[in-house]
């Protein structure tokens, strides 16, 4: 919490009130024994009617005011808590905004999510609870002990007494119960994980006929989880009992006490039954304290999970200002090699290759040749562990994050849209978008039908990730929403795989008819998206094995020839003359 203090800061103010009117809330509640014990003594024992309803008005004035100040303190303890939460959140959602792909390689999205909700939301509520009782539980335990001394000094010592025993079982239960709380907690993470697996994979679990096993290993993952809550659950079950039963054996001792210290005449009846309700607010509020140090405890963990998030140091930084602006959309590759984090080989070694403005580029290769790794080093998702990645003369680790953004339109290899109109979707990389530049980007896209045929049309609702529509119609919208931006260099990551060979042809078309035309990088499976392309690049483990046009690489890369071998059988090839390495 202290290094997220600084959220606080706003909330100064707030966050001295709550605990100062709670305070205020104590005092008012340790003076109504007393008042109890002055009606019992002098009004009841003397039967005078006129004191006891005086003093039962104190006794409503003080409810009243203790109502209030706790109103109060409830109100400033909420507003400092949930802007703090607010604040935190939003700069916990901002680092993540912030975070490059090697930073989120590194961290599950699951463990984001889970700290920009739950764990934040765990946090305010410790904080308003620790606002509002951190100070209050210990103020009335120790004040009931000092106003017990100011009515009789024997009997308080049967405070000093009870108080380190109560405080040992209280406390002693919370040491054991918190270490078990985590493990139900980490246990239930592993069920909602196992449940996540279930629901996404339904359809292989059912094609491998595995039904039976997974509801067998859920049921042994419930069964120990149960387990182990209902040993915490009898654990802290046992904290009432011993607890009462320890302030009832004090209440005799201090009935008995007492008896005997008003039988001498040192005490009287309304002074006894004033410690008694002295003891029993001290009861009350160690219980109160427990169960809070609990909530805190939780909060602390879940606010060191947050700081874990905050204190990520970005990989990537990017200047203010750049000296100047990129000349063209020429973009070149100067013995690059990349490496994963974490990764034990690169994924890309000394990649050297040039495409000039306006031209059309395939990239092709076997699963894990690197080639949208290679794509990904255009746009600055990662950078490269040697070498410069250039577009128009300039690095690009030498652009502003938004002028390269401006400069580079990816259509990714995973078809993502967001929940929304079909409009805000195609406006995220250009935002002042006219309706006609969306319907031409629709038309060149070939998404005019999936447009049309859906009711509002530019309006028509996608749902989450687009569950509402077809993997070719999430794909061609996504092509829509990259050409929308018209920026200089376009890539088009596996952007057809989900598309009929004619859609595609079409597709690749009306790409190259773009003016002004930007430099295109085609990444493909497909040797027949790629065939046409002013240069081909072919990647093999990482290494650039090839690069020409198609009739050039046919002769000349072995790679490229099994490519076309393996998809176009038919095929006859010419001899292969000379390999280029």
């Amino acid at each position: 919490m202290k290094n997220l203090s600084k959220y606080l800061a706003d909330y100064k103010k707030e966050s001295t009130l709550a605990p100062a009117f709670k305070l205020l809330e104590a005092l008012f509640d340790l003076l109504v024994p007393i008042v109890v014990a002055q009606i019992i003594d002098y009004g009841i024992k003397q039967h005078n009617q006129s004191y006891i309803f005086q003093q039962a008005g104190l006794l409503v004035l003080l409810a009243v005011l203790g109502i209030a100040s706790s109103i109060t303190a409830q109100w400033f303890a909420a507003k400092a808590s949930v802007g703090f939460a607010t604040k935190l959140r939003q700069a916990a959602f901002d680092k993540v905004e912030s975070l490059s792909f090697a930073n989120l390689d590194q961290t599950a999205p699951s463990t984001l999510i889970t700290r920009l909700t739950s764990d934040i939301n765990q946090v305010q509520t410790g904080l308003n609870m620790a606002l509002r009782l951190l100070l209050r539980s210990p103020f009335i335990v120790f004040g009931s002990m000092v106003m017990a001394f100011t009515i009789n000094f024997k009997a308080a010592l049967i405070f000093l007494a009870a108080i380190p025993l109560l405080a040992l079982v209280v406390f002693g239960i919370m040491l054991v119960s918190i270490p078990l709380y985590r493990q139900v907690q980490a246990r239930l993470d592993e069920i909602t994980r196992l449940t996540n697996e279930n629901l996404t994979g339904v359809r292989v679990i059912r094609a491998f006929g595995k039904e039976g096993a997974e509801v067998a290993k859920f049921d042994q993952k419930v069964a120990a989880m149960t387990k182990l809550n209902e040993f915490v659950g009898r654990l802290a079950a046992a904290l009432n009992p011993l607890t009462y039963a320890l302030i009832n054996i004090a209440t005799i001792i201090l009935i008995y006490v007492g008896a005997i210290q008003v039988n001498s005449g040192a005490m009287q009846q309304g002074q006894v039954v004033a410690l008694y309700n002295y003891l029993a607010q001290m009861i009350v509020e160690l219980i109160k304290l427990a169960s809070l140090i609990i909530t805190i405890n939780r909060a602390l963990a879940c606010a060191d999970r947050v700081d874990q998030v905050l204190s990520i140091e970005p990989v990537q930084t990017y200047p203010e200002k750049n000296a100047a602006r990129p000349a063209d959309a020429s973009v070149s590759f100067k013995n690059v090699t990349f490496t994963y984090p974490q990764a034990s080989a690169p994924a890309l070694s000394d990649i050297s290759f040039e495409a000039a403005a306006g031209s059309t580029v395939g990239i092709i290769g076997g699963t894990g040749s690197g080639k949208s790794s290679l794509a990904a080093l255009i746009a600055r998702f990662y950078d490269a562990d040697a070498g410069e990645v250039a577009i128009g003369g300039q690095a690009v680790a030498d652009l502003t994050q938004e002028e390269l953004r401006q400069q580079v339109a990816v259509v990714p290899q995973k078809a993502q849209l967001f929940a929304g109109s079909i409009r805000d979707n195609l406006r995220l990389g250009k935002e002042a978008a006219s309706d006609q530049e969306l319907w031409n980007a629709i038309k060149l896209a070939q998404a005019s039908d999936v447009v049309e045929n859906k009711a509002g049309k530019l309006d028509f609702k996608i749902e989450q990730e687009g569950r509402n529509l077809s993997g070719g119609q999430k794909q061609r919208l996504t092509i829509a929403r990259a050409l929308v931006k018209q920026s200089p260099v376009l890539i088009m990551d596996d952007s057809d795989s989900a598309l009929d060979l004619a859609t595609a042809a079409r597709l690749r078309q009306s790409v190259a008819a773009l003016l002004p035309k930007p430099t295109t990088f085609i990444i493909s499976q497909r040797a027949s998206s790629i065939m046409q392309a002013d240069q081909i690049l072919v990647l093999d483990d990482g290494r650039l094995v090839g690069k020409g046009q198609h009739q050039t690489l046919l002769q000349t890369c072995r790679v490229y020839r099994e490519i076309i071998r393996s998809q176009f059988p038919d095929w006859e090839l010419p001899e292969l003359e000379s390999e280029v390495d």
